[in-house]
């Protein structure tokens, strides 16, 4: 069983930064994706951005793109999402999520954090 653990959520201001990690209990395999998605109160889980963890390959939701940036440490089995001038619309639970397909459907990956809370307001 794989399990995945997020950190780094927190509340900030609007404009400010964080930095969410997601670490896995075992290493990926060279064809796994991790990906970040994102859920706000009221809304539906919605996909942010993925990398595939050989060649670090990523995708971005639109309206995160230029903000966010999704990268990974292969030998510390983590994945990172600098998130730079947040907004409040940014306001959500992150998870994390490992899956064998580069693709933005949330039913495609296996295995999932229980997720980290962001909040930005002034």
């Amino acid at each position: 069983q794989v399990e995945l653990v997020e950190s780094g959520g927190g509340s900030v201001q609007p404009g400010g930064s964080l930095r969410l990690s997601c670490t896995t209990s075992t290493r990926p395999f060279c064809r796994s994706i991790v990906a970040w998605f994102r859920q706000a109160p009221g809304k539906e889980r919605e996909f942010v951005a993925l990398i595939r963890w050989h060649g670090g390959s990523a995708l971005y939701a639109d309206s995160v793109k230029g903000r966010f940036t999704i990268s990974r440490d292969n030998p510390k089995n983590t994945v990172y999402l600098q998130m730079n001038a947040l907004r409040a619309e940014d306001t959500a639970v992150y998870y994390c999520a490992r899956g064998s397909e580069y693709t933005t459907n949330q039913a495609k990956y296996e295995f999932w954090g229980r997720g980290t809370q962001v909040t930005v307001a002034s």
